[in-house]
């Protein structure tokens, strides 16, 4: 059973820092069993990303849910803001914890973040969930990018701004976030296909009908990874797993799918 709306709140227990290439990194822990890493979207939090879902999930795995640089309690620190860095910053969490290796889910940006964990360090991987994942500028329609050209604050979405002041009450840091993470889109390079085709793990690939990522580029990343499986449901982005901004509170997609999330996860094939 799900927890209704986004209302979920953390222990206190559970938020932890490491010192992670200069960075203090806030991250969280929940339940045992298997290690699943979980990597939120651009200008989000654990809690707005996931809040919804990591009850369920921490009563089969060991949950590390992770705040990458800039965002939410993880403050930002005078380095470049890229999907490459954050992965190197999760692999080293990962190392300092003694996680040799772990099932990783990361959606949208975090999503793109999970791609380049699994090019750049395979060994810390053994699954992937790629929920909305972004490895080619064509994945999204030409309207998205031409709107970094002039994005203000003011576009961001209401409840995305409310999570990130909720856990870090800093306006200049909401302002640095939510400019670190334009930047880094305005710069993002097209994954190379061949470093796509070397993910030998299996990976779940997850798109909405109405997402950001348009289904087409979901598929098309699907053929490219072996070890690939293919996942379309309905709604908007991260409908289907609860976030923060595009999640009704009586919405029944979580308690739907997420099982399905979890048989891949436990599948040994």
């Amino acid at each position: 059973m799900l927890p209704s709306g986004n209302s979920f709140e953390p222990s206190a227990t559970v938020g932890r820092y490491a010192d992670i290439h200069g960075l203090r990194m806030y991250y969280e822990l929940y339940g045992s069993g298997k290690p699943l890493v979980l990597i939120h979207g651009g200008g989000s939090t654990i809690e707005s990303s996931f809040g919804r879902i990591i009850p369920v999930l921490a009563k089969k795995y060991q949950v590390i849910a992770v705040e990458l640089q800039a965002h939410g309690r993880t403050k930002d620190i005078n380095r470049p803001l890229s999907f490459e860095q954050d992965a190197d910053d999760v692999d080293e969490l990962l190392n300092q914890l003694n996680i040799k290796s772990a099932a990783v889910f990361g959606f949208s940006n975090g999503g793109t973040t999970a791609i380049q964990m699994a090019i750049r360090h395979p060994q810390r991987v053994e699954r992937l969930v790629l929920a909305s994942a972004l490895y080619k500028r064509s994945g999204i329609d030409s309207w998205f990018w031409e709107g970094f050209k002039h994005a203000s604050l003011d576009v961001m979405p209401q409840a995305l701004k409310d999570a990130y002041l909720k856990v870090s009450p800093d306006p200049e840091g909401l302002q640095t976030m939510f400019n670190r993470d334009v930047q880094r889109m305005r710069d993002f390079k097209d994954i190379r296909d061949e470093d796509v085709r070397s993910i030998t793990v299996p990976a779940l690939v997850l798109v909405s009908g109405q997402d950001v990522v348009r289904p087409e580029h979901a598929v098309e990343m699907y053929r490219l990874l072996p070890g690939g499986r293919l996942m379309i449901l309905p709604g908007a982005h991260g409908e289907w797993m609860g976030t923060a901004e595009s999640s009704p509170e009586d919405n029944p997609l979580p308690a739907l799918t997420l099982p399905m999330v979890e048989a891949f996860l436990d599948d040994q094939n």
